[in-house]
């Protein structure tokens, strides 16, 4: 695996470097180290890219609205609207996403997900995964990564 630093061109504020250890807590905190950088990628992917909100957190909470009120497992980001409540109790796993969020923000990646905006667990499959629209990139750990083809 190649890990590439990149230098971010913008500040990350407070509540967006909080957004993105949630994210890699909930999304990756059973990945190794380059694992979690592999979903944290992704998550900066979609920051850059207009189809998707231009924040951290507005990417990481983005999800189907009815009534002002966010839709019972239609986010992006599943754990984040699952109904489950939210609790980081496990205190190893959250040093860790605090380490990873720190370095991804100065801009490490992983090479074999440049690009990516899109990843899913080896166990489901997704219908967006099998459209023809993106192109598989590669498997880190339990994620399969893409990359959206028309972009």
């Amino acid at each position: 695996m190649v890990l590439l630093l990149l230098l971010l061109t913008s500040q990350v504020k407070a509540n967006d470097f909080d957004c993105l250890v949630e994210a890699v807590y909930y999304e990756a905190r059973s990945e190794s180290f380059i694992g979690q950088v592999a979903v944290a990628n992704v998550i900066l992917e979609r920051v850059r890219n207009d189809n998707y909100p231009n924040t951290i957190c507005g990417v990481v909470h983005q999800g189907r609205l009815l009534n002002n009120r966010i839709v019972r497992n239609r986010c992006q980001f599943s754990y984040y609207c699952d109904g489950k409540t939210e609790k980081m109790n496990d205190y190893s796993a959250l040093l860790n996403a605090i380490n990873v969020t720190g370095l991804v923000l100065e801009g490490i990646q992983l090479e074999k997900t440049v690009g990516a905006t899109h990843y899913h667990t080896n166990y489901v499959r997704p219908l967006w995964s099998i459209t023809g629209r993106l192109k598989k990139l590669g498997v880190v750990g339990t994620h399969i990564f893409y990359v959206d083809k028309e972009k």
